[in-house]
């Protein structure tokens, strides 16, 4: 019988999900989006959402608790000192699956991960450096030289 047995196993041993959901929220962590699976990606939200409810609060105890699910000192180190501030009104549903269409190999659906506000990076800092011709021109003649080597 399935009663009472909780979460997805996605055809992997209990380690390997350990594993992969550890190194999973690193990433989310890290990066606060990711792209994955969708079936990975609900089941992601019930492993890292009580990460972020337990970094609200900054204590040995719960920075320990945290270490013991992440075993990643700068993952614990940004929840606690970014992602546990940045949160500590909101009372819960701290990610969002966005789903994104089919893989191209096995056409297995495909979703982001995203931490909810999460600071969009402002794409107006950002100096292009192939803006002038004159850069243009100099990468066009470097490729020529290459090539006719």
């Amino acid at each position: 019988m399935r009663h009472r047995h909780s979460g997805r196993q996605l055809n992997r041993n209990s380690s390997h999900r350990q594993a992969m959901f550890r190194n999973m929220t690193s990433s989310l962590v890290e990066h606060e989006i990711i792209k994955t699976t969708l079936a990975k990606a609900k089941e992601l939200r019930s492993y890292a959402e009580p990460l972020i409810t337990l970094a609200k609060e900054d204590s040995v105890a719960n920075r320990r608790l945290a270490f013991n699910r992440v075993r990643d000192k700068a993952t614990v180190g940004k929840l606690f000192t970014e992602l546990g501030p940045r949160y500590a009104e909101r009372p819960g549903g701290y990610l969002r699956v966005i789903k994104c269409g089919l893989r191209t190999g096995d056409k297995a659906p495909m979703a982001f991960v995203e931490l909810v506000d999460r600071p969009m990076p402002d794409f107006n800092d950002y100096d292009d450096d192939l803006d002038d011709e004159d850069d243009i021109e100099e990468v066009t003649e470097e490729a020529e030289v290459e090539d006719n080597k």
